[in-house]
């Protein structure tokens, strides 16, 4: 066998000339929580964007947030059905409670809108088969927020598993999570099931799912069998670093996850995900092969990246031998969050698919849906996506 060339696994981080819109793309955000401050700056970058409306169920939030980033002239609503019926747009970011993505997003695409809508896609199956139907018959696109697909680390992870390097995948290890880590520093509805729906499995579970089931190539998952737990975050021990010991009696989520997937192909997908734990890690993501493997180190928060070199493992001449993946490091702009948003605004202006397309996504919102069912039933379910 010859030796690995590492000249296969290197990236060009030189981009093409930008080109943008002669036409400023109309843009507004409905959820003006904290994620929705990220979203505002990054459009602010954009010399093709004119933000015109911004919607919160809360009165006085959307001025408020607007007027700390900078932005002026901009319409406000507490109806985010009154935003979208009075102000012409062409698209919007959905940023509310993973509760209400599915009505904010298919009431945007009813109304001729493309959605940018932050992970997770939804809280059940059900919703994310609405929103890919609702899609499909508008003609518009939405594209689900997971910038780390833009990380060029993350990119290669992908790059390494479909060379074929590491043989047919058999078996993947993944997840992560916090040591201590629940979020409720700047907002408590991450915590409370009428609004989050879901805790760390889609807060941070979706992204490490997303990092494996993209580099494999998105195949459907099939049979789920996992548990669910919140041993923790309805401890007031687990808020004394924000003082916020409050927050056990509101706590209604997830704050463990664990998982045992078994994908098409024959592949075996190994999950957990901790928003706390008395532990610095879950492990790192393993992605084994018939012919090597792919060590990804785990990270103490998820980042959408990581910090240490990736490794090969495989026999050379019977031998076996190791090979270290250097580490990409990316100039600090634009970010991911950036690309993540200018990726959207070239869809809409070249008229391509979504960069992060439902199609895709829909398979992560199964698993996580499965997982949730598995553990409520307390046995192993199967996972029917319907055609659409």
């Amino acid at each position: 066998m010859a030796n690995l060339d590492l000249n296969d696994f290197s990236t060009n981080m030189t981009e093409g000339e930008r080109q943008y819109s002669d036409k400023k793309l109309r843009i507004g955000v409905i959820g003006m929580g904290g994620i929705a401050g990220s979203h505002l700056d990054s459009y602010k970058k954009q010399p093709d964007v004119e933000i015109v409306a911004a919607c919160d169920l809360i009165e006085g939030k959307s001025e408020k947030s607007l007027e700390k980033h900078g932005i002026t002239g901009v319409k406000c609503f507490t109806d985010y059905k009154q935003m979208i019926d009075t102000v012409a747009m062409d698209a919007v970011s959905v940023c509310t409670y993973n509760r209400t993505h599915a009505e904010c997003t298919i009431y945007a695409l009813e109304h001729g809108l493309h959605v940018l809508l932050e992970k997770p896609m939804t809280v059940t199956l059900e919703e994310a088969v609405a929103i890919r139907k609702a899609e499909k018959k508008s003609g518009k696109i939405v594209s689900v927020g997971f910038q780390p697909r833009f990380d060029a680390n993350m990119q290669m992870i992908k790059k390494i598993v479909q060379s074929g390097e590491l043989g047919k995948i058999f078996y993947v290890q993944t997840g992560g999570g916090r040591r201590h880590g629940i979020p409720v520093s700047w907002s408590e509805t991450f915590i409370e099931d009428d609004k989050a729906g879901l805790g760390a499995l889609g807060d941070i579970g979706c992204y490490s799912i997303d990092m494996v089931m993209n580099a494999l190539g998105n195949p459907k998952p099939l049979r789920v069998t996992g548990v669910a737990t919140d041993y923790f975050g309805k401890t007031p021990e687990a808020y004394a670093e924000v003082g916020k010991p409050e927050c056990a009696e509101k706590f209604s989520v997830d704050d463990f996850a664990s998982a045992y997937i078994r994908l098409e192909g024959d592949i075996v997908l190994d999950f957990r995900i901790s928003w706390y734990m008395h532990l610095d890690t879950t492990g790192d993501t393993i992605i084994m092969g018939t012919k090597g493997s792919l060590r990804i180190p785990s990270t103490e928060c998820w980042n959408g990246t990581f910090n240490k070199p990736m490794t090969i493992y495989r026999d050379v001449a019977g031998r076996p031998v190791q090979t270290e993946i250097p580490l990409i490091h990316s100039p600090e702009t634009p970010t991911l969050f950036d690309k993540k948003i200018r990726s959207f605004l070239d869809a809409i202006i070249e008229g391509k698919a979504a960069p992060v397309p439902t199609d895709q996504i829909i398979y992560n919102q199964a698993i996580l849906d499965g997982i949730s069912r598995s553990s409520k039933s307390g046995h192993e379910v199967e996972i029917e996506i319907p055609e659409i």
